[in-house]
């Protein structure tokens, strides 16, 4: 399978996930020295890998397609974290519900620590398309690896595709289950000596990126 249609894959398991619905949401993935991004306005059912988008780092592209207009924050996030070779954006119920309202997802459950850190910060809001947003979204991400956007949705990058789509999943997830907890009056945290040990194992290697992947591999 080429890359073009991994992308294309992905984008189709983003909606059957509910992570997004008609044309929102978008993803990038690293090549060479650009990298290839879903097109503008085009529902993913309806996407084939003949529009993937090919933009070069000053924000060139070719083909007949226009990209994702929030290709300045894939674009930057890619060039900023050379360990990173996928970034997905989407706009999942329980994330934007958060983002809505200003707020990350604190310590409440180990699993907070997948993102990379002791908390999944929010992003402040910026019109979508602009350098502003892919500025706060950098800052958000900051020694993580997801974040939520204000008033918007989410992002997750990844190693590969399957990573970034698989932190997305959780994400969204932690989101809902944080949501939950709400409803019973603020969620006790884990102490940070608690999240200090969880980031280790995660850091190792334990039991993390084998059991989410797990999750989302395409229906037969």
């Amino acid at each position: 399978m080429t890359l073009r249609s991994e992308i294309v894959e992905a984008a189709r398991r983003m909606t059957s996930l509910g992570l997004n619905r008609g044309s929102s949401g978008n993803i990038s993935a690293r090549d060479g020295e650009g990298m290839l991004i879903t097109p503008s306005g085009i529902p993913s059912e309806e996407m084939d890998e003949t529009q993937i988008v090919a933009m070069a780092v000053d924000g060139s592209w070719e083909g007949g397609h226009r990209p994702s207009s929030e290709w300045r924050f894939h674009r930057d996030i890619l060039a900023a974290r050379p360990e990173t070779h996928a970034v997905v954006h989407a706009h999942p119920v329980y994330a934007t519900a958060l983002a809505a309202h200003g707020r990350g997802i604190g310590a409440f459950h180990y699993m907070v620590a997948a993102a990379g850190g002791v908390d999944i910060r929010c992003a402040p809001y910026a019109t979508f398309g602009t350098q502003a947003l892919s500025d706060h979204v950098l800052s958000a991400l900051e020694d993580r690896s997801a974040c939520l956007m204000a008033h918007h949705g989410m992002i997750a990058c990844g190693a590969d595709l399957a990573s970034a789509l698989a932190l997305a999943v959780e994400v969204e997830g932690l989101a809902a289950q944080y949501i939950a907890a709400s409803t019973l009056g603020p969620p006790p945290e884990l102490s940070e000596e608690e999240m200090a040990r969880v980031l280790e194992k995660f850091q190792a290697g334990y039991g993390y990126a084998s059991g989410l992947e797990a999750e989302i591999e395409p229906s037969a």
